[in-house]
């Protein structure tokens, strides 16, 4: 094997392409992983290449070769023009929508956006007068009609957040499109692998690599890459910010890059499998996961999407908090925590209504939302079983 990366990556599969991109043994030595290079000063040679700033690298925040590494093998992935690197999912969409909007214009976000995101642009993004405006996630090529003049960008993410709607991606893109705006598409839930996002007309893609990226629930770091339009104004806004992960979260993306699709198969399958057990329960009153044939987006998923994930969720009949209560806190293999994508199982309640503002969020009962990881199936249904059984307990 040579110690040079393949000549034409484009040619593989994704799971050979995860472990090639963004490698090259041959410029360190041989070693296989790229180091972690840590610094802020970068020395020129001369006064005239200091003065012209000649040299890949000039200061830290404009890169390493640790972040080269990942933001190459990223944009490989995605089919990107190029990608940034933040400390955060969060973080990687502020970025994206701050390199297309101004005081002035129009924005269209969905309703069943990544709470946090509605709150940096029912915040940020309206004290400096940008005008949002929450819409239907189910509205497809019908955002035509919501769009304005000023409508600079239209923020979809499929599924929802939380409640999982899936979005009408390709339509909505040709749509906003011909209109002149911009398609901002947070990715988590599927990755590339699952959806590439702009192959199917999304223009900047922002991904929360905490999650499947990582795996190992040990990690904060956002990636944001765009489409060769918008590349230069997400990469002028990026330096502009200087918004810069550490070069040890870095390094912990790109070792995660190459299992992720061996994970992600394992959590898509596993997640499945959970779904379906959790349909059959009589506490469950339906099953909020696209890849079941019976969910509403299922034929938008089939015919866009290559798999999918682990997380998903339940709404469960009528039960009075208590017993939430009771079966959540005595389950033994499901933890409570804000996040998802690692190797363990997770649960939290939600309730859409608190923030809902374009569409009316009416379930029949409770809200659970779960991420599986790689543990038993047959442990996790059984930890689940029990919970059930203290659910029923103290609703009675």
């Amino acid at each position: 094997m040579s110690n040079s990366p393949p000549r034409d990556p484009a040619r593989f599969g994704p799971s050979t392409r995860l472990v090639h991109a963004g490698r090259d043994p041959a410029s360190q030595h041989g070693f296989v992983n790229t180091p972690i290079y840590r610094g802020s000063t970068v020395l020129f040679p001369t006064y005239d290449d200091l003065k012209h700033r000649r040299g890949r690298y000039d200061y830290g925040t404009s890169g390493t070769p640790t972040t080269d590494s990942l933001t190459t093998a990223w944009s490989e992935l995605a089919g990107a023009a190029g990608t940034v690197l933040t400390p955060s999912g969060l973080a990687a969409l502020t970025v994206a929508l701050m390199a297309v909007v101004s005081a002035g214009d129009h924005l269209l976000v969905t309703d069943s956006a990544y709470r946090p995101t509605r709150i940096f642009c029912d915040g940020v993004l309206k004290r400096f007068g940008v005008e949002v405006e929450y819409y239907d996630p189910l509205v497809g090529a019908g955002i035509g009609a919501l769009m304005r003049d000023t409508t600079k960008a239209v923020l979809v993410e499929a599924p929802g957040s939380q409640s999982f709607e899936m979005q009408d991606v390709p339509a909505i893109s040709e749509v906003v499109h011909a209109r002149g705006a911009a398609v901002i598409m947070d990715n988590t839930w599927a990755t590339p692998l699952l959806f590439p996002p702009h192959a199917r007309g999304v223009d900047i893609a922002v991904e929360a690599g905490t999650k499947y990226l990582s795996g190992g629930s040990d990690l904060l770091l956002g990636l944001t890459s765009a489409n060769a339009t918008y590349w230069p104004a997400l990469h002028r806004t990026f330096e502009h910010f200087a918004m810069c992960p550490g070069p040890e979260d870095v390094f912990l993306g790109l070792r995660g890059l190459r299992t992720m699709a061996l994970r992600l198969r394992e959590h898509g399958a596993q997640g499945l499998a959970m779904a379906r057990w959790l349909q059959a329960r009589p506490e469950v009153a339906r099953v909020l996961h696209p890849a079941l044939p019976e969910d509403p987006g299922h034929a938008i998923w089939r015919r866009d999407f290559s798999g999918a994930s682990g997380l998903f969720g339940v709404i469960l009949h009528p039960a009075p908090e208590r017993a939430v209560a009771a079966m959540l806190d005595g389950l033994e293999l499901f933890g409570m925590g804000f996040s998802w994508g690692g190797f363990e199982s997770l649960v939290i309640p939600f309730d859409c209504r608190t923030y809902r503002t374009a569409t009316t969020w009416a379930p029949e009962g409770p809200g659970l939302r779960f991420h599986i990881g790689l543990e038993d199936i047959s442990d996790l249904q059984a930890d689940l079983d029990a919970g059930f059984a203290r659910l029923r307990a103290a609703s009675a």
